[in-house]
């Protein structure tokens, strides 16, 4: 067996997701605000300080997947 057919049978295993404690209060919030869907004002804040932080002066969109984001770019 070569070393690419090795690697190609290999498996690529993902982190456990890390909480830090006030998941739970986040998600009570979120449904007791109704703000459950895809937009609301956590994401709208993720957006913006995403932006101070990147020092992009356009906008910037947060999406619920990776095959989103590819589907976007794909699409403009």
């Amino acid at each position: 067996m070569t070393n690419q057919t090795s690697s190609m049978n290999s498996k690529i295993y993902l982190s456990a997701p890390h909480m830090s404690g006030h998941e739970l209060e986040f998600i009570q919030e979120a449904f007791e605000s109704n703000w459950i869907a895809p937009i609301g004002p956590n994401i709208n804040g993720f957006e913006n300080d995403l932006e101070n932080y990147l020092n992009f002066n356009s906008h910037v969109t947060v999406l619920s997947s990776g095959t989103a984001a590819i589907h976007l770019a794909l699409n403009m």
